[in-house]
């Protein structure tokens, strides 16, 4: 009987959770690796002068308790790792046997990151709409491609799977049901809305996966029992840090936990091969009721 469950894939989204510090990304690495025994580790690229306006650049961050620069654009320019860092991040991935990927912001980051050749780029609900960025990485880049699909309507995600699909690239495509909020709240996750995207468009890409902003890691396991193949979560090392993601994000233990539990549930979603299994054998002996 073919298995209806793929073995679950973890996505540890270190992100910019590195505080800009690749000392701290190497052990965020090696963490989600040997403790959290994590499949992936995910950073990020950002091109921050071709993304942001030059008045978005300019302001002051929104929320100047988390900023680690004087304007948005200093702050974002402080987090961000150079081409030839990310090149030391994947050597070290591959070192510690982790797969390294990167999320990509704009055309230049995606140029740049996929001439490391990852096994996967990742796009996030803020781009995906970004055609020409996608276009390029359809034409150029052979790896995955997983895209989330956050704040997004029913006509884009069909423009984007067509996008895919015109360049024969929706074979190598993952799509992620995906809220965006940080922290999410449990009412706003809708898990059900991996069963429609599977509905949709289940054979026309390569799988479905979830990427979660919630709290804790019971919401994971429902989502992989629906049907996500692959199960992405914010990690840091510790909540508390300054920034703006570490209070929706997973610590180590958190991420090690989240490993397991989809592991060992992995292990029992499938139906019985017979009857009477053999654990039950000697339990039939002993307790069923016969007619004396």
């Amino acid at each position: 009987m073919k298995p209806l469950y793929k073995d679950p894939i973890v996505i540890a989204e270190a992100g910019c959770n590195h505080k800009g510090d690749i000392e701290i990304a190497k052990e965020m690495i090696q963490t989600a690796a040997h403790f959290c025994k994590a499949d992936v580790i995910k950073f990020q690229k950002r091109c921050n002068r071709e993304l942001l306006t030059p008045e978005q650049y300019n302001a002051p961050h929104p929320n100047p308790i988390n900023s680690y620069g004087k304007t948005y654009g200093e702050h974002r320019e402080f987090l961000e790792f150079t081409l030839e860092q990310h090149k030391i991040l994947k050597k070290y991935c591959e070192e510690q046997g982790i797969i390294y990927s990167t999320s990509v912001w704009d055309l230049t980051s995606a140029k740049e990151i996929a001439s490391l050749s990852p096994q996967l780029i990742k796009i996030p609900s803020a781009c995906n709409n970004h055609y020409e960025m996608l276009e390029w990485l359809c034409k150029n880049y052979t790896g995955e491609i997983h895209v989330s699909l956050g704040m997004t309507t029913l006509a884009e995600e069909e423009t984007l799977i067509r996008l895919f699909e015109q360049y024969s690239r929706n074979n190598d495509l993952v799509l992620y049901v995906c809220t965006s909020g940080y922290p999410v709240p449990f009412e706003d996750v809708c898990l059900l809305e991996i069963e429609r995207v599977k509905r949709a468009y289940e054979g026309r890409v390569k799988e479905i996966a979830f990427s979660g902003h919630h709290l804790g890691i019971a919401v994971d396991i429902a989502a992989f029992t629906l049907g996500a193949t692959t199960i992405e979560r914010h990690y840091t090392l510790d909540r508390t840090w300054k920034g703006t993601d570490h209070a929706a994000s997973l610590e180590p233990d958190g991420i090690r936990k989240l490993k397991r539990n989809l592991s060992v549930v992995y292990q029992a979603l499938h139906y019985k091969d017979k009857e009477i299994l053999d654990i039950e054998e000697q339990q039939r002996i002993k307790l069923k009721y016969r007619k004396h």
